[in-house]
């Protein structure tokens, strides 16, 4: 097993939360964490709503389900028998004592109203995606919480300059990889590449179905790919239903169902009142890199001599990357992204809680950078005023160099090196 960087928030929230929900992708490790917390730290017991006989069970009599279990419990995949939402919620009003249950489901809880409506004020929300590199490596990250330091740490000793040097080879390795377990422990892109199909199938064919209650759902592998030519970019759903031939209503109802199943993430624009000249469109992104290379038949030479592959698929990298230490850092903050009406643009706005603090991340692919490279941040900067604490350009290059007060261009393999614990 993975260690899970998440694991002590997750027990936390079990110490003073009486419903604790563990949501996430499937396959990203859900349901071997949960089983793990129940022999480590969290004693409770586990049952898993994929086995039928306990599906039926719990839609049929849910109140009689949950009165023939003693003790805390374990609910995995949650989402598949929504009849337990208001029994729970019963229950906890009865006993508020913490711990009492562990949901997880492999469907985002806030868009699922029916369950988010009855539990709130009675639990914690925390997201599970797939494996970080640091989690891959074995190391905590602090890269999030690194940027919001008073100090940026040192990245001068010789650890972190070997660090700073990845060729193009071993970047294409991590990115066409991606994070999920089971596509982490194969061996070859082949065979990862049978997984990622039997993947998409098992999303499309049940998870959404589920959530949908739409047998058909013919177009929706035709909308995936679209969306992976657009990662990164500024979404149009008239453009996007467009291109596969649906109208806007059917594109935006199938894009919900993929973010709700964590298929598909979004980035909303940032932006203040100081500049109101902004471009108000969400960015898309797939929820892993390894999903994405595989609906754009990447490979590790296409990536080392396609530059807007490179770019695009680094982009994305460095977007989930953020995403998965989010949920751990002591900062929390939210991600947004930037663009003015000229076009300037920062890839990623990291908005500390309470909105104090602004760090501006810019992601390139290249191995060396100019001043020009910093005009978005510097423009966030000036919207952001006082707020504004850093920015930041990562790129392939191997030194950490300063560009002005509260600007630094940082080595991509930062993201899993700067601020890291063993």
């Amino acid at each position: 097993m993975y260690p899970r960087h998440i694991t002590q928030n997750l027990l936390a929230a079990l110490r003073d939360t009486p419903v604790v929900v563990l949501h996430g992708p499937r396959q990203a490790g859900k349901s071997t964490l949960a089983q793990h917390l129940t022999k480590h730290g969290h004693s409770a017991t586990y049952i898993t709503l994929d086995n039928a006989t306990a599906l039926a069970t719990a839609k049929t009599d849910p109140t009689g389900f949950l009165a023939g279990i003693q003790g805390p419990l374990v609910l995995d995949e949650i989402q598949r028998a929504p009849e337990l939402v208001l029994p729970i919620k019963a229950d906890v009003d009865r006993n508020r004592r913490p711990g009492r249950f562990l949901l997880t489901g492999s469907a985002n809880i806030l868009q699922l109203p029916k369950l988010a409506d009855a539990l709130v004020g009675r639990m914690e929300v925390l997201t599970l995606r797939p494996l970080s590199q640091g989690e891959i490596a074995g190391v905590r990250e602090g890269f999030i919480d690194a940027l919001f330091s008073g100090k940026l740490p040192s990245w001068s000793d010789a650890g972190a300059r070997r660090a700073g040097a990845i060729s193009k080879a071993e970047m294409a390795r991590r990115i066409l990889t991606g994070g999920y377990p089971e596509a982490v422990k194969r061996r070859g892109l082949e065979r990862r590449r049978q997984w990622f199909e039997g993947y998409l199938n098992t999303v499309m064919m049940r998870d959404v179905r589920d959530l949908s209650n739409i047998e058909g759902l013919v177009d929706l592998p035709r909308l995936m790919t679209a969306v992976a030519g657009r990662a990164g970019g500024l979404l149009n759903y008239a453009d996007l239903g467009r291109d596969v031939g649906l109208n806007q209503v059917t594109t935006k109802r199938y894009l919900a169902l993929l973010r709700a199943t964590f298929v598909v993430q979004a980035l909303q624009p940032w932006f203040t009142n100081r500049i109101k000249r902004v471009v108000k469109s969400e960015k898309l992104y797939l929820g892993d890199t390894g999903l994405l290379a595989y609906l754009l038949d990447a490979t590790s030479e296409r990536f080392v001599a396609d530059p807007k592959l490179t770019g695009m698929l680094t982009e994305n990298f460095v977007a989930v990357e953020l995403m998965k230490q989010a949920t751990w850092s002591r900062t929390r903050p939210s991600l947004w992204h930037f663009r003015d009406h000229r076009g300037n643009e920062v890839d990623f706005v990291l908005e500390a809680r309470g909105g104090t603090k602004i760090v501006g991340v810019e992601v390139k692919s290249r191995a060396t950078l100019d001043s020009d490279d910093f005009n978005g941040v510097r423009v966030l900067a000036e919207a952001a005023g006082e707020r504004f604490h850093r920015g930041i350009v990562l790129y392939s290059g191997v030194e950490a160099l300063p560009f002005g007060k509260q600007m630094h261009a940082l080595p991509i393999t930062a993201l899993w090196h700067l601020g890291a614990e063993t």
